[in-house]
């Protein structure tokens, strides 16, 4: 027998507002945010999801919707959903909740998507210090290919995940508090990466809740205290693995009875660390999805790295579908800043390392720095820390596919193209940065 065809359980209409959706959106994490659909284990289902941002940013020429976001309102995300069982019985805390990704792609007549800089002032992201204004590049898709008139995939979720528990939630914003009001002092890594803040509290502001409704005494005791949605977490949420395409599973620990899944911040493509924030190929989209519950798999499976059995992490198999590249160029970073200062076995400082080698190095070929940054951030590029216990350097490697590019970017003895023989590239869309905050620059880079 032919399978069923997906049950739409969380359709989309692009016309309205996250908040006018018939099956109300929500942004914040949140045991007590009511699920909005129920499904049986076994049961193949269709959650559809507007972008990231709500529709805010728009097909055109200018980066200044980029500029001004409200990052107060994101991510919008569709559910909860209940899980249950084929008895009727839903998921357990302590349960195990496997999702397996059957299909996915854009919403039919949304075909296009964006990738972004945010204004360091306003979201900045892992190069801010290097890169402080707004950009913006658009692509268009047709099939599995995008492409772009700014910039010359694998399509999957950045953010799914299930409900915290009453404990976890206030687990996390006890720990992230305590990383925004002190880690500028105790951190030396805050002097290298400058995002900021460090941590994105629980805030009134933008908060949707789904059924809940704005006004009520209900809305606003968990308006202030849910949990953002931009970090990942014990829960999964939005860890932005490029590889959970088709035919991906997620296993994710349960916190709550039922385990109200949720999913959004939808992308066409994304290279690992997905470096400039906003850095995918953001788009609307829609998953469907087919999930198990194993009964007492948190303990029988996840060993918790914590003081408590809550402090867990999601496990994650990757499907069979990945883009077919064979021929790589490889750039390396090590625990050297751009002043020269060592740092110790420190791998968030190699891996910036390799993506300004990275940027730099292909700049030479007709692209400005700005493409390439977006570029890095939203095409399939492996990232790899490939040392960790040789004091003093980590080790972190950028790999990029040479295929994508319309000319041969290796080097050679006839050293790289200038003059007429060099096709600049249209730019992209860019903003100025109005603050004063010192940008790094790298004395030996090219202009």
């Amino acid at each position: 027998m032919a399978p069923a065809t997906p049950r739409f359980v969380v359709p989309i209409d692009l016309k309205k507002n996250p908040w006018e959706q018939n099956a109300p959106l929500h942004n914040r994490w949140h045991p007590h945010i009511p699920h909005v659909a129920a499904v049986n284990t076994g049961e193949v289902f269709r959650v559809e999801m507007v972008d990231w941002t709500g529709g805010a940013i728009k097909d055109n020429d200018s980066a200044l919707d980029i500029k001004f976001l409200d990052l107060s309102t994101v991510h919008y995300l569709s559910g909860p959903i209940r899980i249950l069982d084929n008895d009727g019985v839903p998921a357990q805390p302590g349960d195990l909740l496997a999702v397996e990704i059957c299909n996915l792609g854009p919403l039919p007549g949304d075909e296009w998507g964006f990738t972004a800089t945010f204004d360091r002032e306003n979201g900045g992201g892992f190069l801010t210090d290097h890169f402080p204004c707004a950009t913006k590049a658009i692509w268009y898709f047709e099939g599995i290919y995008a492409h772009s008139p700014q910039i010359p995939g694998l399509t999957h979720p950045g953010i799914i995940g299930t409900a915290p528990s009453m404990e976890l939630l206030n687990i996390w914003n006890e720990r992230e508090r305590d990383v925004e009001e002190n880690g500028i002092k105790s951190f030396k890594l805050c002097e290298v990466l400058h995002s900021r803040p460090l941590a994105s509290l629980p805030l009134t502001k933008s908060c949707l809740l789904g059924k809940i409704r704005k006004g009520t005494s209900e809305w606003d005791k968990i308006a202030k205290e849910a949990a953002r949605t931009i970090p990942g977490r014990e829960n999964g949420g939005n860890c932005d693995i490029k590889n959970l395409s088709r035919g991906a599973k997620v296993y994710l620990p349960v916190f709550v009875e039922g385990a109200n899944l949720s999913t959004g911040d939808m992308h066409f493509s994304q290279g690992d660390g997905e470096v400039s924030f906003c850095g995918a190929i953001e788009m609307s989209g829609f998953l469907e999805l087919k999930c198990e519950i194993i009964r007492g798999g948190m303990k029988e499976y996840l060993t918790p790295m914590g003081p408590t059995p809550l402090h867990v992490n999601p496990i994650f198999e990757i499907g069979p579908v990945e883009p077919r590249f064979s021929e790589w160029l490889v750039f390396e970073g090590i625990s050297v800043d751009e002043s020269g200062r060592q740092h110790y076995l420190d791998a968030s400082v190699a891996y910036k390392r390799a993506v300004l080698n990275a940027i730099d190095y292909i700049s030479k070929f007709g692209y400005s720095k700005e493409q390439v940054y977006l570029l890095l951030s939203c095409i399939p590029c492996e990232g790899r820390i490939s040392g960790i216990v040789d004091a003093p350097n980590a080790v972190a490697t950028l790999a990029i596919p040479t295929t994508i590019f319309d000319q041969d970017i290796r080097p050679k003895n006839n050293k790289v193209p200038v003059g007429p023989r060099l096709v600049r590239k249209p730019d992209v869309f860019k903003c100025t940065y109005d603050g004063n905050l010192p940008i790094t620059r790298n004395p030996s880079a090219t202009s």
